[in-house]
């Protein structure tokens, strides 16, 4: 007895050990959990946090292109150079907006410090002995090139140029003027004499023109163009002098365009003659038209950067821009009126246009400043910079800062502006705009060019509808066959079998996308465009071809058709779709002698289909290609993850394999093949480089099947690392970027709730 009393006294002792396990167990099990849990909540919260920071980043890079225009008053100073108390012609900036100068009607040129007004030099131009300058034109802004009219008919082109010198480190601007016809003034139109009421020049790749206007309507022009001798090094100048039709009333402006073909008369009663000066020898009057409504006057015109676009302002204070535009049935350009901009409380007397964008300011008689920009349609600002009107203005190379002048007050005020992204409204982004050359608003992106007066097209419109277009091509290839073949896998094939299918597509989404793309564009693209019919004849007899065969196995006896155990049956079918895709391929040249004149690509043609060798077409079967493992693994998972037991019950009840499939398979797993379809479209909307090398990336809009697209990720990935840090187009890509991801965010967030509607509507099965 009382070993047995001893040895249940040290019982309880030698189960010490396995409770303490137990308690080391289970601490150890809580500290795991607790892990998981944290650790799984803190990963889920860094994935939100890194989504948030991608949104953050990409609007911080996008926010400037909301920034408002800014402009106020930097300086203000007397009119520098004034001592004879002689009016204004002009006014100019360096290209460092430095360096100011002034023009006056003396023919002096007085060159002052942009901010103070400080005088800093003074340069005369040549007048003839008793002779005075009666009139003035000048060029684009950006040739710098003058025209002055004396008194006895003769003119002098000038030219201005801001010289860049270094002394002691410091940059230093010095003006210089040279004559690029000669420093002597030239006679123009000998049946004219006189003063000119209207004088201009242009240089352009053909020479130099300058046209004169006189009061009794007369128009004539001289060309000059130059040739350099190699051996001696002398330029020899040869000269053509032409008169045109006349116009019959007083010429109040003449303007050339840098193309050289035409000439716009203004007269006094704001009509414009529009003038073809190819030949200049055979010019005639294309036609006249009303710039300004009746009873009004034309007080400003003046070209935009690149001589495409006319800016005209009315006596009424209005601003209208002005083009020509292509008649679609005779084929000649037509002065159209294209757009207005905000009217301004008095007559608008000056225009000054950018140099290298189409934006331009615009000053009034109420000494009321706009700030335009033309391809945009806006009007970003009209600010009081005068009590007394605007007699003349320059803006700055840069665009940062110009020169307001009224001399009825005798002071020049500066403005410094700051507007980096003047094109990027709403209706330039996203609707139709009228560009330059264009016979109607259209939507293009177009950002680049050789041309300096280029004017960038940033509609992201097409952009949008090429990622929509490939993804649909793509998605009604990949999701049929990806769906059906995953249902196939999961309720019909024999295990042994897809334990070799199902790895194996899963395994194509291993596919480098680039080495997809650059097969489709070198080899798939000229393969399909050389053998079309494949395309019809496949279309029609692969079904018809895999339906027969269905139907003749059913008709089979059935101690036959057991032969073949279940879940086999689909390999039957291989040497089928192996025997249909060879007549497929040997029937194409006959096909398309029979029906298509023995081109099927002419045929296209002929019809007004256009035909793109990489075209939708191309991308659809490639981005399929790419993007059915995505959708089959997570479909077949759904499929074959559905209950055994709703299965077997519904075969029990007497339902056929298929009315199962239909009635109680597809249903349950319709969230998960819904999220299968969802991620295979994010899949395709987000691809690069299959669309980047198979598409043509033509950024045009339509759904035509045999025409090519650019996508927003295709368009970033061509064009981010060309472009300048910080610039307009820099900050659009990163929009578009932004466009992109916001629109796969809602579509998959919509997707989530509508696949979770479908599990809890369906999760009573």
């Amino acid at each position: 007895m009382s070993e047995s009393s001893s040895e249940l006294a040290r019982a309880p002792r030698s189960l010490l050990p396995t409770e303490e396990r137990r308690r080391k167990l289970r601490k150890w099990r809580s500290l795991r959990d607790g892990f998981s849990l944290y650790g799984v909540g803190a990963g889920g919260i860094g994935v939100i946090i890194a989504l948030a920071l991608i949104f953050v980043y990409l609007f911080y890079e996008t926010f400037p292109l909301l920034k408002p225009v800014a402009v106020e008053i930097r300086a203000e100073y007397a009119v520098p150079g004034d001592i004879d108390g002689t009016p204004t012609l002009h006014l100019a900036l360096d290209r460092f907006e430095q360096l100011g100068a002034r023009f006056s009607q003396s023919g002096a040129i007085t060159f002052f410090d942009a901010l103070t007004g400080e005088p800093r030099e003074r340069l005369q131009v040549p007048i003839p002995d008793g002779e005075r300058i009666t009139s003035f034109g000048r060029a684009e802004a950006r040739r710098s090139l003058f025209v002055f009219g004396y008194s006895d008919g003769s003119v002098l082109p000038v030219k201005l140029d801001f010289a860049q010198v270094f002394v002691h480190g410091e940059r230093q601007i010095r003006p210089e003027l040279s004559y690029p016809l000669g420093s002597d003034p030239i006679q123009i139109g000998a049946e004219i004499t006189g003063d000119y009421s209207a004088l201009a020049v242009i240089e352009g790749r053909g020479g130099y023109i300058v046209a004169v206007g006189t009061e009794e309507g007369a128009i004539a022009v001289a060309m000059f163009s130059s040739r350099r001798n190699l051996m001696t090094g002398v330029v020899q100048v040869q000269r053509e002098d032409s008169q045109l039709p006349p116009l019959g009333r007083p010429v109040r402006q003449i303007l050339v365009n840098e193309s050289l073909r035409n000439l716009f008369a203004i007269d006094d009663r704001g009509r414009l003659a529009s003038y073809d000066i190819v030949d200049p020898r055979n010019a005639f009057l294309i036609e006249e038209v009303d710039l300004v409504g009746e009873g009004v006057r034309v007080t400003a015109a003046e070209f935009l950067v690149g001589s495409r676009s006319l800016m005209v302002g009315g006596s009424d204070g209005s601003v209208r821009q002005w083009m020509l535009v292509r008649d679609e049935e005779t084929g000649t350009p037509r002065v159209t009126l294209v757009r207005g901009f905000r009217d301004h409380p008095g007559a608008v007397d000056f225009i000054a246009p950018e140099y290298l964008r189409k934006g331009f300011l615009s000053g009034d008689r109420s000494g009321t400043v706009g700030l335009h920009y033309a391809t945009s349609s806006v009007t970003l600002a009209q600010e009081p910079v005068f009590e007394a009107g605007v007699t003349r203005m320059a803006m700055g190379p840069n665009n940062a800062r110009a020169l307001i002048l009224s001399e009825e007050q005798g002071l020049i005020r500066v403005l410094e502006i700051d507007n980096p992204h003047p094109q990027t409204s709403l209706s330039a982004l996203w609707g139709r705009v009228w560009y330059e050359g264009r016979s109607q608003p259209e939507f293009i992106w177009q950002s680049s060019s050789a041309d300096d007066a280029f004017e960038s097209k940033l509609s992201l419109v097409p952009l949008s509808v090429g990622t929509l277009k490939a993804a649909l091509f793509a998605m009604l290839l990949a999701t049929p066959l990806a769906i059906m073949g995953a249902i196939y896998t999961a309720y019909f094939m024999a295990p042994s079998i897809r334990r070799v299918v199902k790895p194996s597509i899963e395994l194509m989404e291993a596919l480098p996308t680039v080495i997809l793309g650059f097969l489709a564009g070198i080899w798939l693209a000229p393969y399909v465009e050389n053998n079309l019919p494949i395309l019809v004849t496949g279309a029609l007899l692969f079904p018809a071809t895999i339906l027969l065969a269905g139907f003749l196995w059913s008709r089979l006896p059935a101690g036959f058709r057991h032969l073949i155990p279940s879940g086999w049956e689909a390999t039957l079918l291989i040497p089928v779709v192996i025997a249909t895709g060879w007549i497929v391929v040997t029937t194409s040249p006959w096909i398309e002698i029979a029906f298509f004149d023995g081109s099927m690509r002419q045929w296209f043609t002929d019809v007004g289909i256009p035909y793109d060798q990489r075209n939708a077409l191309i991308v659809g079967m490639a981005m399929g290609f790419a993007v059915i493992p995505t959708i089959f693994s997570i479909a077949e998972d759904a499929v074959f993850n559905v209950p055994k037991h709703l299965t077997q019950g519904s075969l029990a009840l007497g339902a056929t394999p298929w009315q199962t499939v239909t009635g109680v398979v597809l249903l349950t797993a319709s969230p998960g093949i819904f999220s299968a379809i969802m991620i295979g479209f994010g899949r395709a909307v987000g691809e690069t480089m299959i669309v980047l090398m198979a598409s043509g990336n033509s950024p045009i809009v339509n759904f035509n099947l045999f025409e090519g697209m650019r996508t927003l990720a295709a368009n970033i990935a061509v064009e981010l690392p060309e472009t300048a840090v910080g610039s307009t187009h820099f900050r659009v890509l990163f929009l578009s970027a932004l466009v992109l991801l916001v629109f796969t965010f809602v579509l998959n967030t919509a997707a989530e709730v509508v696949r979770q509607r479908l599990r809890k509507r369906y999760a009573s099965l």
